[in-house]
């Protein structure tokens, strides 16, 4: 069963001739079932043989990326059709670098052209701008100059301002305008007025529409000045400072008739920028649409093609024979497909000389491959992210898809929860291709729509357990009749009239036929409804956890079959479950006893569980009718209450206490024995190989058989003329044949044995295990808080924000307060009830997973099988998905 253990995998060798290798590759791409190794560790990326061909494919790359940005500033989408085109031949990367450089220097010149074109308009508009604020500042203050200083001297307030006026004669003044950034405009003045020691007339205006910055395309905003000054001397200084601060100058001239001309002037050439911006935008926004249509297309060939020649590098190339030699990882079950695959390569490339596909035999342990589908995806996700499970190892997904829903339920119990959240969960699958297909970017909804289907089972199983707690938003239903009455109780009776009541057994109980399924709704409002739940729930969730321990206990003994470590069984599996057995599950036996045995009228003397237990292991049971050391009768609620039942404990106790040194014991001293003899059958020390004759007249291997012989050379091994060749790289060995791989997983003892790292390896797993008992039983309990937790919660939500509405008796306002009510109540409890604890409840789930029910026989230090395939490529947005 491929989910309950990883695929089976093969190593295979791979001899391609050098023509098809590019078509094969790009066949087992679209298959996605091969994961090949990297043959040239020790090589530098840009030795490689394919390096030259990457090279071009990255400068592909950065056009399409070009273009791409370009096609997104123009505010076009990349749409996804759902096109997979092939990978393109090796030939027709001409002609794709070839399309690609027409469209980026088209795109380069356009952009160029574009750009200057609106600096010239950008310019021309602070122009117009200029000649307009200047004639309109020259005619609020008219012509003469001298009459602009007397204005600005009365301005200021100041007798001696520096500038000459009119009455002392004839001076000779002279003024520059320009634009300047607004933010700039404070600093601006300052710097004039201290530079200038205030012999200079500053006015500014800002230009209120924004102007367009020609390469970027931001707004800016910009203020238009002129200044007033004296002299050649302040006439430089004033044009370094607006050099300093990057202000334009414009010229302007001193007339008004030369101004208004030159405004005209300026307003016909921006009429004519405008209509040739508009048609370079157009040519511009023609060539963009053209590449948006192709673009996809286009970056998953270049991608596949990368990607090709990326794995070829990864091959070793023999000249001898002129091919391309590849080792790779594939499911067994795959491996006709792989065949099939590679013949389709043959055939597109047109090469005469088949591929020879080759098994090899190796010690290394392959990478772990489930087959997964939608369903199953997201539960092995969660496995995953815990630790990838070792090859062929017990996989723990397949358990998980029932246990972590009904675990979480039992925590979020509550019917109408979990009809909300199935709700959702189904209308993401019934939607799942529809929202898949639009890819959003938050990464929030992406995470609820991959688990998906996790939501929908955590729904149904909530409801399951909501109907068991016969909890409705903190409400009961009465669907079979309670088989509770009180006194004058009957069918017309409202549950108002005993709002504060205690519910026994004794005296309430009538009907000698428990409620059909789940619990009673007379216990919604009881005064000891929460003593009640607590008990049962409590003992519930150490049910349920012992239980799923003892459940991955087992699930261990599949794996020592699997691996052929049937000491493990003796030495650990037996000891683990007698320990578990005898002290926890002993435990539930005796929730289930006191459940069937003891009825409500023997109520007063039911065990006491936790103290029976104590006394179990202090060896302290007392027998019925026995006296403490007071003298004082013990209560019947602590004495042994069936028979033979303080032998029994002893011998529990006894027998836990035991397995624990077995446990901790027996496996070092019995793979130490097994070491020692073999080194004695070996009758030399570990790692020593002897090639020579030790004694006088030694009969060696080539005397017994003349056909076995070694190759000096190259160390390869000739018998009966078959040869055992290494493989590529050193590590593995690899046998000629055509039957199915065998994969050596060899114990690191056998090899390298070391009695004190495998003692304390046992010693760690011994004390884990014993102390994790009680610790992940404890641990447990977390069931039974959350459940009370969540069910208090809900029904606080609804005494406290809800029923208030119900008790309100408002004519006319009392629907609108009703509703708002009602909407409060509803938006806290999608917002703190499913999602706070909801996340809360999930995050339990994980840690009960991870660590109580994983730890008993999951080692989970495998690594994910991670195939060449091209099915990644087709999810990609943009080019920018790959940094």
């Amino acid at each position: 069963m491929p989910i309950f253990r990883s695929e089976e995998m093969v190593l295979c060798q791979f001899f391609l001739q050098s023509e098809a290798s590019y078509a094969c590759v790009s066949e087992l791409g679209e298959l996605g079932l091969v994961q090949f190794k990297d043959l040239n560790p020790n090589v530098n990326a840009f030795q490689r043989k394919f390096v030259n061909e990457v090279r071009r494919c990255e400068e592909m790359e950065r056009k399409l990326r070009y273009t791409e940005k370009e096609i997104r500033k123009e505010k076009l989408k990349l749409h996804d059709q759902g096109e997979n085109p092939r990978a393109p031949a090796p030939k027709e990367m001409v002609d794709l670098e070839a399309k690609f450089e027409k469209i980026e220097s088209e795109l380069r010149e356009v952009n160029t052209n574009n750009e200057a074109l609106k600096k010239n308009f950008q310019e021309l508009s602070e122009l117009k701008e200029v000649m307009t604020k200047t004639q309109m500042f020259f005619m609020a203050h008219g012509e003469d100059l001298h009459s602009i200083v007397d204005d600005a001297h009365r301005a200021m307030g100041q007798e001696d301002t520096g500038i000459v006026t009119a009455t002392q004669g004839s001076v000779q003044l002279g003024f520059v305008a320009g634009v300047i950034p607004r933010e700039k405009v404070p600093g601006f003045e300052r710097l004039l007025w201290f530079a200038c020691r205030g012999n200079v007339f500053l006015r500014h205006e800002s230009i209120y529409q924004a102007l367009e910055d020609p390469v970027s395309g931001d707004p800016v905003y910009k203020d238009v000045f002129i200044i007033f000054f004296q002299g050649e001397q302040l006439k430089n200084k004033v044009k370094k400072i607006c050099e300093g601060f990057k202000a334009s100058l414009y010229p302007c001239p001193e007339t008004p008739q030369e101004r208004d001309e030159m405004l005209r002037g300026v307003n016909t050439r921006l009429e004519d920028l405008k209509t040739v911006l508009s048609q370079t935008a157009d040519h511009r926004h023609r060539v963009l649409v053209g590449a948006q249509k192709e673009i996809r297309t286009w970056i998953i060939k270049l991608e596949k093609i990368k990607a090709i020649y990326h794995t070829l590098n990864m091959f070793n190339f023999d000249v001898s024979q002129n091919s391309l030699i590849a080792e790779c990882w594939c499911p067994s079950s795959a491996l006709n497909e792989v065949r099939t695959a590679l013949k389709n390569g043959e055939l597109l490339s047109g090469s005469t000389v088949p591929s020879i596909v080759q098994m090899m035999q190796t010690k290394k342990k392959p990478p772990t491959f489930f087959q997964t589908n939608k369903f199953t995806k997201g539960f092995q996700a969660i496995v995953d992210a815990y630790g990838v499970a070792s090859y062929t190892e017990v996989n723990p997904a397949l358990y998980t898809i029932i246990t972590f829903p009904f675990l979480f339920a039992i925590m979020f119990g509550d019917a109408g929860h979990g009809i909300i959240m199935f709700a959702f969960g189904l209308f993401m699958i019934l939607n799942e291709k529809k929202f898949t297909r639009q890819r959003s970017d938050n990464e929030i909804w992406n995470t609820f729509l991959g688990g998906r289907y996790i939501i929908t089972l955590m729904g149904l199983f909530s409801i399951y357990t909501g109907m068991i707690y016969n909890d409705i938003f903190s409400k009961s239903a009465n669907i079979f009749g309670s088989a509770w009455r009180m006194g004058d109780y009957n069918e017309t009776t409202t549950l108002s009239e005993y709002e504060e009541y205690t519910l026994d057994p004794i005296y309430f109980f009538r009907n000698g036929t428990p409620y059909p399924f789940g619990i009673d709704p007379m216990w919604q409002p009881a005064k000891n409804k929460i003593a009640f739940l607590n008990s049962l729930k409590m003992k519930l969730a150490v049910i349920v956890g012992i239980s799923q321990m003892l459940f991955g206990i087992c699930l261990s003994l599949f794996n020592h079959l699997h691996f052929r470590k049937y000491l493990s069984i003796f030495v650990e599996f037996i000891p683990e479950v007698i320990f578990l057995g005898c002290l926890f599950m002993y435990l539930v036996g005796l929730i289930f006893y006191k459940w069937v045995t003891f009825d409500a009228s023997e109520s007063q003397c039911a065990p006491a569980l936790l103290i029976q237990y104590i006394n179990m292991f202090m060896f302290s049971s007392k027998l019925p009718n026995s006296t403490a050391s007071s003298g004082a009768l013990v209560p019947c609620s602590q004495v042994t209450f069936y028979p033979n039942q303080q032998t029994l404990q002893y011998v529990f106790v006894i027998c836990a206490v035991l397995s624990a040194p077995v446990l901790l014991l027996v496996k070092p001293l019995v793979l130490r024995s097994r070491h020692n003899r073999k080194m004695l059958l070996s009758g030399r020390a570990p790692g020593v190989k002897s090639t020579e004759a030790l004694i006088p007249n030694e009969v060696t291997a080539e005397q017994v058989n003349p056909a076995f012989q070694k190759d000096e050379e190259d160390g390869n091994v000739k018998a009966d003329g078959n040869t055992v060749s290494r493989s590529v790289n050193s590590e593995d060995e690899e046998v000629p044949h055509n039957g199915p791989t065998s994969i050596f997983l060899v114990e690191e003892e056998e090899d390298d044995f070391e009695f004190g790292e495998v003692f304390i390896h046992q010693a760690i797993h011994t004390i884990e295990f014993c102390l994790g008992c009680i610790s992940h039983t404890a641990s447990y309990l977390r069931l039974w808080a959350l459940s009370l937790a969540h069910a208090q919660l809900s029904e606080v939500l609804w005494q406290m924000v809800f029923s208030l509405s119900l008790k309100m008796d408002i004519a006319y306002i009392g629907g609108i307060a009703v509703f708002a009510l009602w909407f409060a109540w509803a938006n806290l409890t999608i917002a703190v009830l499913l999602l706070m604890e909801g996340l809360s409840a999930f995050l339990h789930t994980l840690r009960l997973h991870w660590v109580e029910f994983q730890s008993k026989f999951y080692e989970g230090d495998g690594v994910n099988f991670a195939p060449f395939t091209f099915k990644e490529l087709l999810k990609m947005d943009s080019l920018e998905d790959l940094k």
